[in-house]
């Protein structure tokens, strides 16, 4: 079900009331927020006006933007100039048609997909489009495409992205209560021991004058953060490891493979610079850090469901290299 749609008399010209009844998808959202994707082309600052003024109404009375939405509300909204947003996102770009090879699963439900290296998950911060949108490029006729999760732009590997209100919120339920299993594969410095398990080193975001940001570990301020670790594979002077977030902080896995004496590979924030050169002259131009496999059950039938990424062509290569001994 999608949420419907209907105005009044058509006209090309002027603004119309638009009438919104909500559906299962969008039951439970704060009003502004449903506005806000919505009414595409509307500033935020307007809509709370409208609310304010008692010209955006739900069951013909008037609502305060925390409401909660309920199923088979009746949304009016007074006749305003909407200006819709064109997508600046253009298929033909590679990178964005690229993409398409990448979804490692589609349903009615959701999408998940092999995010490259590189790629923000979303637009902003002067980058004018991330996966999300380019993904939303891909499929316009999608109704919703929303992040359930995030991962850092050099990060590759699986991400799920809701097609429907009510997958994103059974998923979120999923995330909060720990029932979603994120296994991440790293290629670290040096001889990781088999009996280093658990790294639970506090992190604390620490925002430099540059304005760049960084985690820092803080056993005192920061928070709570635990990563599970199991050895893969050992190399001449590098180790595969296996990582479990049990925790979601900022750069979680990076930082704690770091503060053990372990940096991973090519890791420009938080690795070592003799052992990412070392792997640059092999070949190796990205961060070694892949959201390999991801499990939880499908919002639709209950089902646990279990998806692999594989490698990209630069993690595949530098693990066959001759000088990546194994012992």
């Amino acid at each position: 079900m999608n949420t419907q749609q209907s105005t009044s008399q058509a006209s090309d010209d002027k603004p119309q009331v638009r009438f919104f009844t909500i559906d299962e998808d969008s039951a439970g959202q704060r009003i502004d927020n449903f506005l806000l994707k919505t009414l595409k082309g509307v500033p935020k600052s307007m809509i709370y006006r409208l609310l304010r003024k008692g010209e955006i109404r739900v069951n013909k009375k008037r609502t305060k933007p925390e409401y909660k939405l309920q199923m088979d509300d009746l949304v009016r909204v007074a006749p305003i100039r909407v200006t819709e947003k064109t997508d600046v996102v253009s298929t033909k770009l590679d990178k964005v048609a690229r993409l398409e090879q990448h979804i490692l699963f589609e349903d009615d439900c959701l999408i998940v997909i092999n995010k490259p290296s590189g790629m923000a998950v979303h637009g902003g911060s002067g980058l004018s489009f991330g996966l999300i949108e380019a993904l939303r490029a891909l499929r316009p006729q999608a109704k919703m495409l929303e992040l359930v999760h995030r991962l850092d732009r050099d990060t590759s590997g699986c991400l799920v992205v809701a097609k429907k209100r009510s997958a994103l919120r059974q998923l979120h339920e999923q995330l909060r209560h720990k029932q979603v299993q994120k296994f991440y594969h790293a290629l670290v410095k040096g001889h990781w021991p088999a009996k280093l398990t658990r790294v639970t080193e506090g992190l604390r975001k620490n925002d430099l004058k540059s304005g760049e940001r960084v985690v820092v570990v803080d056993n005192i301020q920061g928070k709570e953060s635990e990563t599970r670790y199991k050895v893969l594979k050992h190399y001449e002077g590098a180790s595969l490891v296996r990582a479990f977030p049990v925790t979601g902080r900022t750069h979680q896995i990076r930082v704690h493979c770091q503060c053990s004496g372990h940096p991973i590979a090519c890791d420009a924030k938080y690795g070592a610079e003799d052992f990412s050169l070392a792997m640059n002259k092999q070949g190796l131009k990205r961060l070694f850090l892949h959201a390999f496999s991801i499990e939880f059950e499908h919002p639709k039938t209950g089902e646990r469901v279990r998806f692999e990424a594989p490698y990209d062509e630069q993690l595949t290569a530098i693990l066959t290299k001759q000088t990546l001994k194994t012992y």
